[in-house]
């Protein structure tokens, strides 16, 4: 078992009996235990296959190429709309868990057998997503901010657009970019760690947690 999964589990005060008892359901079915984006993380040969994670109401274990399952029991959940491939299955209490025992394996092993099977999931381009009309104003006057943002990755470019066109009001729209201009500068996405104490930047290996002590 991962040293760091037994940490995370260990300073839960939410949902702690629920988690611990998926990882011991997961590893049941031989998949290997690691620690990526501050959740427990499972593998086979390599390849991500599901994660549990916890959230206020709910906790859950995310399936990474979800979508692609059969789903033949109709639970899986698309976290939100613009999740393209990741489908949870969310519990509320340790008996859901226990029931769904059978079901949860079952789908593990479809999952380890689409990622055998090296099935790849068609995603929409980055080409393919809108563009805020404040976002291609502020580029005509930016054009240090166009060519900073054009460097990021797809990935980090698709967050910031989906987060700039959430909101229905043209001015807080552009309140978004303009409070985001500097990290997409520096080089960052929207969920890097910017507080210079991560090894491994852009991202965060939690590093910043040490603050909170000091």
């Amino acid at each position: 078992m991962n040293e760091d999964v037994n940490r995370y589990l260990n300073g839960l005060k939410k949902w702690k009996s629920e988690l611990t008892r998926l990882r011991e359901i997961i590893l049941d079915c031989g998949l290997i235990e690691d620690f990526k984006w501050m959740h427990p993380c499972y593998t086979d040969n390599g390849k991500n296959i599901v994660l549990i994670h916890e959230f206020k109401d709910y906790c859950a274990i995310l399936f990474h190429k979800g979508v692609l399952l059969k789903d033949t029991e109709n639970i899986l959940v698309q976290q939100t709309e613009n999740v393209q491939s990741a489908r949870q299955i969310r519990f509320t209490d340790l008996q859901e868990i226990e029931e769904l025992e059978p079901t949860i394996k079952k789908y593990i092993r479809e999952a380890i057998g689409i990622e055998k099977s090296g099935k790849k999931i068609e995603k929409k381009k980055t080409s393919e997503f809108k563009v805020p009309e404040e976002l291609e104003q502020i580029f005509s006057e930016n054009a240090d901010f166009e060519k900073a943002f054009n460097n990021l990755t797809a990935g980090r470019q698709r967050g910031y657009l989906l987060y700039f066109d959430k909101p229905k009001q043209s001015k807080t729209k552009i309140s978004l970019i303009e409070k985001n201009m500097e990290r997409i500068k520096d080089g960052y996405g929207l969920n890097d760690c910017t507080c210079g104490l991560s090894k491994r930047k852009l991202n965060c290996d939690g590093s910043h947690k040490q603050l909170e002590t000091e």
